[in-house]
């Protein structure tokens, strides 16, 4: 039984994901109660990682909150500060769940990735390069629900979980190609750029430019390079227990099902930022709780 400080500070962490994780909370609410209130937890401080990495402070400042961030997880599970629900939350968490906090060091990392490309204009060289990244901001966040998950061992089951993250991210990569360039962000590796001929820059309308088809043809390159990722960590579902499995299913389907979009029509981001609509969400989700893929 959840002391009253503790339901509040998990009632927190859960108002937190309704809000912001509005992809993520259609599998999250599948898991048992307990579960779902740990992973909420856990996405509200990831969430508060990104947020730092996606904000206005000066480069200086978002150093200092991320470093503030690390001490946070550094000093968990004894970091019980009423003032902060979702310590409060995670200090319990990770007594009860094998919660890898050093994965949240990790996303940490990539964040302070972001920053220095807002401060440098750095940009990613090769595809392996990109891959680091997305394993720091999104494999750590594979990493970090495997350890809420419940189901049988395996020594493959952190890789596997790693991998569904990376392929989360290269779709988050590809829908958000003209959103990152506006805000100053290049995450499609060079050596992809240069062996497609793209040139990435606006049009006169605002669009992505898209000279002779070169960077639909990178998009649909990169949405196939995405489905190899997805295949690898999808391996992950055999080995969860029934709710966790959904919950993964929901979660990884509903970029699946929008990386297939992307590849079937890549102009669809060249103008606006993709996504698919609540029914389709909730569709997935259905899917996913029968146990189906597809």
């Amino acid at each position: 039984m959840l002391s009253p400080t503790l339901q509040e500070a998990y009632a927190s962490c859960r108002a937190i994901t309704r809000e912001e994780a509005r992809n993520f909370y259609y599998g999250i609410r599948l898991l048992p109660e307990d579960k779902r209130n740990v992973l909420c937890a856990v996405y509200a401080l990831a969430r508060r990682i990104d947020d730092i990495g996606d904000g206005d402070l000066p480069p200086g400042d978002k150093r200092e909150r991320l470093a503030a961030v690390r001490a946070d997880v550094a000093a968990l599970p004894g970091a019980h500060d009423g003032g902060n629900p979702v310590l409060v939350a995670l200090a319990d968490a990770v007594v009860r769940y094998p919660i890898p906090l050093d994965a949240f060091a990790e996303l940490v990392d990539g964040v302070q990735m972001d920053v220095e490309m807002d401060e440098h204009g750095s940009r990613y060289a090769t595809f392996d390069d990109l891959v680091l990244y997305c394993r720091r901001v999104a494999g750590s966040v594979g990493r970090l629900c495997l350890g809420v998950f419940g189901g049988r061992p395996d020594p493959r089951a952190a890789a596997y979980a790693d991998a569904l993250g990376i392929a989360l991210q290269q779709t988050n990569v590809l829908r958000d190609i003209r959103e990152d360039l506006v805000s100053g962000r290049v995450y499609l590796p060079q050596e992809d750029l240069d062996a497609f001929g793209v040139d990435l820059r606006l049009d006169e309308r605002g669009a992505l430019a898209d000279d002779g088809g070169a960077l639909s043809a990178l998009v649909r390159f990169g949405c196939a390079r995405a489905q190899d990722w997805y295949d690898e960590g999808l391996r992950l579902v055999p080995l969860l227990d029934r709710r966790s499995a959904a919950c993964c299913l929901a979660m990884s389907g509903i970029y699946r099902r929008l990386t297939e979009r992307i590849a079937a029509d890549p102009s669809a981001v060249l103008e606006e930022r993709l996504s698919l609509s609540g029914r389709e969400k909730v569709t997935v989700a259905a899917r996913a709780l029968a146990g189906r893929t597809g």
